[in-house]
């Protein structure tokens, strides 16, 4: 009998987790608010349901995967009051800790059992199962999971007791926000002085100052192209949010970090909320004067 998997929020990492759970030969359904996703799915052939309590009352496993912590709130409300039994909730979004141990609290006073599983990558990485994910919880249930999560990442890390998933990501997506600024501020400082920025990208890959991060987004810099977006700015204003919020609460000395948090802000006052993040590059080109045909 084929595993069933259940994801709630179709978007850019939900949509690529549950097509790769499809092509693992699991049972996938879906569901999210947004009609066009559902369609989009189900002209692949992979099921939606209706609503959140149908999808919670056909599956023993679910994924949710959303924008914001009004909707991972609803949605936890939406799954207790459900017919569903004794699920496991493999919470993904980017949240403060505040709203994933709440998320744990209305999930544990229905019966269910949520881990707080977040992921380290891009959509595009998504697409083609290229995550880590950092896996918080009971050891035993993530220790249940590990072949599900090998049919969407590459990596499965368990992290501890329910939280630290978020704390991991909170430190993974600090090093993004800084490599991305840096990869635009060399590719600003390379391109005013005359060099072919396709050339640049090429060049900075192949030395010490390569990165991840500048392997994935200097090319769409050089190309001057945002869109489609794998993350976009407006996603990374609620991310940046969440990561400054814990780093102020703990008092951890940041500058670095905090350095980047105006480059964010300036490009979303460009318009390119909805352009991936390497458009940053494009906020420090005009401030450093530089206008490309």
């Amino acid at each position: 009998m084929r595993e069933v998997v259940g994801v709630i929020g179709l978007g850019a990492m939900g949509g690529s987790i549950i097509r790769n759970v499809a092509a693992s030969q699991r049972q996938a359904f879906g569901f999210d608010i947004d009609a066009n996703k559902k369609s989009e799915l189900m002209a692949e052939g992979i099921d939606v349901e209706s609503s959140v309590a149908a999808l919670a009352e056909r599956v023993p496993v679910l994924i949710t995967s959303l924008p914001n912590p009004e909707a991972v709130i609803a949605v936890a409300g939406e799954i207790a009051a459900s017919k569903a039994k004794n699920l496991i909730v493999i919470e993904a979004s980017t949240l403060t800790l505040e709203d994933k141990f709440e998320f744990q609290r209305i999930l544990a006073e229905a019966g269910h059992t949520a881990v707080d599983c977040t992921l380290s990558g891009t959509g595009a990485q998504a697409k083609v199962g290229d995550l880590a994910v950092y896996a918080s919880g009971e050891e035993e249930i993530v220790k249940t999971l590990r072949p599900l999560f090998s049919s969407f990442t590459r990596q499965l890390h368990y992290v501890g007791a329910y939280g630290n998933g978020s704390k991991m990501k909170y430190v993974a997506n600090l090093l993004v926000a800084i490599h991305n600024v840096a990869s635009a501020e060399a590719m600003v400082l390379g391109m005013k002085s005359g060099l072919d920025p396709h050339h640049l990208v090429e060049l900075v890959k192949s030395g010490v100052g390569n990165s991840r991060i500048f392997e994935l987004r200097a090319p769409l810099m050089a190309d001057n192209k945002y869109l489609p977006a794998q993350s976009t700015i407006a996603m990374w204003q609620k991310d940046l949010s969440v990561i400054s919020a814990y780093v102020n609460k703990i008092g951890v000395a940041a500058p670095v970090f905090n350095a980047t948090m105006p480059v964010y802000a300036a490009a979303y006052a460009h318009g390119h909320l909805e352009d991936d993040a390497a458009s940053v590059c494009n906020t420090l080109e005009i401030m450093s004067g530089i206008e490309r045909k």
